[in-house]
């Protein structure tokens, strides 16, 4: 398993938290694995087997690229072999309007755009080893179709007070940061990420709460509930449980005992 980050130029900030690279090698029969829910919403690029996504007991197959949008329950996808992936992680606020696409709700979705004839290339990349080449042509394309992104001023402000504190906030409070009523806010947000800001903090806030039993499996439940902003402990655990369909005590059980069998690049890989 080989993880990498890299931050995108700084015209692209506000939408593009960053680019990354992973590699995995699955067993040479169809292998699933999970993908649990966290507060992006990411362009994926894949490259080597092919990749379907679990769907009613149904395997259905994806191209390259797709979107994978904010999700409210893990996603199972299935692959084999080797597996790799170039992701573009994007605020869910900004992924949209970044590509000039009409919002949608569905967290996995196949889309037409220009960025898909980038495949070939990237894929020539990825195949020869020049992952930082890969990086730098989704890079350039970015800034080439988006020199000067016009970004709705209440949806960066909101963007900024989520963000600084891992959406453990109210959402009249992120209205009041915009300088907006709660209703120019929700329907802004729902236009450009087709979910509304409660959505979108609170898959924030239980990424925060996994990333935090991932690298530290005996923390304080109850602790973590206060600093994060939840009414309580069982408040958390309902939450943990609604999007990853398991206990947050569950969860630490596994990783404390999978954190003995795999390597330190999956902490990359669940960190935010």
């Amino acid at each position: 398993m080989h993880h990498l980050e890299f931050e995108p130029p700084a015209p692209l900030q506000d939408a593009i938290k960053c680019f990354w690279y992973h590699e995995t090698y699955y067993p040479e029969v169809d292998t699933e694995f999970e993908v649990v829910p966290d507060g992006y919403a990411e362009i994926i690029f894949y490259f080597g087997s092919t990749c379907s996504i679990l769907q009613d007991a149904a395997a259905l197959p994806l191209p390259s690229p797709f979107i994978m949008g904010l999700l409210n329950r893990p996603a199972h996808f299935i692959t084999k072999g080797r597996f790799e992936i170039i992701g573009v992680r994007c605020y869910p606020w900004m992924v949209f309007d970044l590509l000039k696409l009409p919002s949608g709700k569905n967290g996995v979705q196949t889309f037409e755009h220009a960025i898909t004839k980038l495949q070939p290339a990237l894929q020539q990349c990825v195949e020869s080893g020049k992952t930082d080449d890969a990086i730098e042509l989704l890079r350039n394309y970015f800034l080439h179709e988006h020199p000067q992104l016009n970004t709705d001023k209440v949806l960066l402000k909101a963007g900024t007070a989520l963000n600084t504190i891992n959406g453990s906030i109210a959402v009249n409070k992120v209205a009041a940061a915009a300088h907006a009523t709660v209703r120019t806010l929700e329907r802004k947000f729902r236009q450009s990420s087709g979910h509304s800001v409660k959505d979108v903090s609170a898959l924030m806030r239980f990424e925060q709460v996994r990333n935090n039993l991932w690298l530290d499996p005996t923390l304080n439940l109850a602790g973590i509930a206060q600093e994060l902003g939840y009414t309580d402990q069982s408040h958390l655990s309902r939450e943990f449980k609604r999007f990853s369909n398991t206990t947050p005590a569950a969860f630490a059980r596994k990783a404390k005992k999978d954190k003995l069998n795999i390597d330190a690049d999956f902490v990359a890989f669940v960190q935010s």
